[in-house]
């Protein structure tokens, strides 16, 4: 029978949400199975019998149980077996391209980035990501890559996969970036938007571990969000979910790359950093600048400006989805500097007290990873299926 359509199948459908939950949690008892999914316990048991037959899941014994402890099952941990091919992880960022090979447990083997105007060189991206991940798993010594997952800044259309917004990676729109990467690269692809990949990086191995509920932000060429709520990524009914780079600011005319004034990512954003560092340090153009508290008090004021502007439109989306946790990634946020104060005080400040008083705002735990991590992580998944 065909694996495939197997696992499709209304009988078996229940095995595979149970091993989506065990995939999810990374290790998890029957127990906290049971409450997760809302299943009778002989439902559960028999999933993880069968899972656990056909070599796919893992109970670690707990040990047994001490006098007077009961007589019930003891509480096992179910975990997933690693098997399968290896994998692979695009983020094409505005002005980059990073590329990983990943084991079959999800461990990245090697990466490797690159610098590259990526919005304005669709093409050329999509050569340059393929012939990347060639080179990396040929010096890996891996044989074909099981799944790749890439990530793009811009919004992808659900329903479609293509590139639909003409202001967002103008060379892309109209290209199915799936259809592209599948064609040069012989395996199943995935793609999805950068921040939601940075958004599932941080849930799985980084800062958002912990919270069910909490916004993702990329602050680096671009601003986007990845939206997490009741512990799964959001994307939205068209997967557009978390567009805020263009939301308009008062009082500023900086012209932006989608014909507007005034956009959230004109004003706050790697270049427009450079451009006023630039500025107000004339005898130190083209300088490495530090985002950290380690700069001069000129560079920090500059930070702290944009993070106050960045946190007066964060405090509208707190007021509006209530979420745990801010975490701020991409160059510009992800050191606990500055910009990441900014943040904080503003939205302290301008979200509804019993919103702010509940609310954690922290550093992404990947740093400027996160979106790899992300992509890898769904790529190890996909490779195991």
């Amino acid at each position: 029978m065909d694996v495939a359509s197997d696992r499709s199948s209304p009988r078996n459908r229940t095995r595979e949400e149970v091993f989506g939950v065990i995939e999810h949690h990374g290790s998890v008892t029957r127990a906290r199975l049971i409450e997760v999914m809302g299943l009778s316990r002989s439902t559960v048991n028999h999933a993880v019998a069968q899972l656990i037959a056909a070599g796919r899941v893992a109970e670690e014994d707990a040990g047994a149980k001490g006098p007077g402890s009961g007589s019930g099952r003891p509480a096992g941990t179910l975990r997933i077996i690693p098997h399968g091919a290896p994998a692979g992880a695009l983020d094409f960022g505005h002005a980059h391209i990073k590329a990983a090979v990943i084991d079959a447990e999800g461990r990245i083997l090697s990466r490797r980035r690159t610098a590259l105007d990526v919005d304005l060189q669709a093409e050329q991206a999509l050569d340059l990501g393929t012939r990347m991940l060639d080179e990396l798993r040929r010096e890996a010594g891996l044989g074909d890559l099981g799944a790749v997952v890439a990530g793009i800044p811009g919004p992808l259309d659900a329903a479609t996969g293509l590139v639909r917004s003409p202001t967002i990676l103008s060379s892309w729109v109209g290209l199915d970036p799936r259809a592209e990467l599948g064609r040069r690269l012989g395996t199943t692809v995935h793609v999805e938007n950068d921040a939601v990949l940075g958004a599932l990086g941080e849930l799985r191995d980084g800062a958002g571990r912990g919270f069910r509920d909490f916004l993702y932000v990329r602050a680096s060429h671009g601003i986007g969000a990845g939206l997490v709520l009741g512990g799964e990524p959001y994307r939205g009914s068209l997967g557009f979910a978390g567009e805020i780079g263009h939301t308009p600011l008062p009082g500023h005319t900086e012209l932006c790359r989608c014909g507007n004034r005034g956009c959230l990512e004109a004003v706050v954003s790697v270049a427009s950093i450079r451009v006023q560092f630039d500025h107000t340090h004339p005898h130190d153009r083209g300088a490495t600048l530090r985002y950290d508290r380690g700069g001069d008090p000129i560079t920090q004021r500059i930070l702290d400006d944009a993070g106050r502007l960045l946190g007066g439109v964060l405090a509208v989306l707190c007021n509006l989805l209530n979420p745990a946790a801010l975490i701020i990634g991409g160059e510009l946020g992800a050191s606990d500097g500055p910009l990441l104060d900014g943040v904080a005080d503003t939205v302290q400040r301008y979200a509804q007290p019993a919103i702010a008083g509940s609310l954690t705002v922290l550093p992404a735990g990947l740093g400027v990873d996160a979106e790899l991590v992300g992509a890898a992580t769904m790529a190890a998944s996909l490779a195991r299926r």
